[in-house]
């Protein structure tokens, strides 16, 4: 018993890590200074610009209410996120590890979610776990964590290998980067071991979850599980502090940077946050940069010498 309260512990113990630095790290994006713009189009969420441009080319566009659909950026986002579509055509030798890799990574938390659910369904609502929708919602988390599973060993051996004898990827990879696939490797091992040789019907899973959401002790289920719940616990642990947070930050890294395009009128919040951007004194030189000059200057500079000749 002493042990699963300490393997309880850890896991509540988890979760506020989790949640405290996804916070942190979320204050810290919304904070910062306001991007430089990339200006690319045609941008997913205009209406009517299939083949580029953007309102700035209708005359008179300030005058006009500016029509945006968010079912555009959807279709863009979508398969995206699901199928890492750029990097299928940018680097399809990547890709055939990346895509199981990834996809296998979003099984997984499916199957959480949906065991989590049943556990709900039967903890808090009281329903019997011989109900249909309870056994199909259990039965779709066994297949989720299955070939999840798979996926995710696949991907993280292939990406291993792929990372450590690619040349073109040598630059691009660091310790970092194998610690990180070897760490998602046992997870997805030692999760697929408890599920065939332990719990093939993720019963004690759910009991486990059960026990976790109503604070109640839990009986250990197998040995294999109490490790591959330390290594997610830890792994939850340390995932806030590693770009890997990147999963929630490419949402922000589309809409407020790539995609930005409200326009910066007089007076306006954008007008606000430009000129705060040029009071910055820059602190590094390069030959068209002179430390210690605000970025106003160095913004100025070209037009001023151009006046004088």
């Amino acid at each position: 018993m002493e042990k699963i309260s300490f393997l309880q512990i850890l896991n509540y113990s988890a979760v506020i890590v989790l949640f405290l630095g996804l916070l942190s790290k979320a204050i810290k994006y919304f904070t910062m200074p306001i991007n430089l713009r990339w200006e690319l189009y045609p941008i997913p969420h205009e209406k009517g610009r299939p083949h580029g441009g953007s309102y700035f080319e209708d005359l008179n566009w300030w005058t006009k209410p500016r029509e945006k659909t968010l079912i555009g950026q959807l279709k863009f986002m979508i398969p995206e996120i699901l199928f890492i579509k750029a990097l299928y055509h940018d680097n399809r030798k990547l890709w055939i590890f990346s895509f199981p890799f990834h996809f296998g990574l979003y099984l997984y938390i499916g199957g959480f979610i949906l065991l989590l659910i049943g556990s709900v369904l039967t903890s808090y609502i009281n329903l019997s776990s011989d109900l249909f929708i309870i056994k199909i919602v259990q039965s779709l988390a066994i297949i989720f964590f299955g070939i999840g599973f798979i996926l995710g060993i696949f991907g993280s051996i292939g990406l291993l290998i792929r990372r450590s004898t690619s040349e073109e990827l040598e630059g691009f990879t660091s310790p970092k980067d194998f610690f990180n696939l070897i760490f998602i490797l046992l997870i997805m091992a030692s999760g697929l071991i408890s599920l065939i040789l332990y719990d093939k019907g993720l019963i004690a899973a759910r009991v486990y979850i059960n026990g976790l959401i109503t604070f109640n002790p839990i009986v250990s289920p197998n040995p294999m599980f109490i490790i591959h719940i330390v290594l997610l616990s830890l792994f939850l642990i340390y995932f806030p502090f590693t770009h890997m947070t990147h999963m929630f930050a490419k949402y922000l890294m589309w809409d407020k940077i790539k995609w930005e395009d409200e326009p910066n009128l007089k007076g306006s919040a954008i007008e606000a946050r430009v000129d705060k951007a040029l009071g910055y004194v820059q602190d590094w030189s390069a030959p068209h940069i002179h430390t210690g000059t605000k970025w106003s200057e160095t913004a100025t500079k070209g037009v001023e010498e151009n006046e004088k000749k």
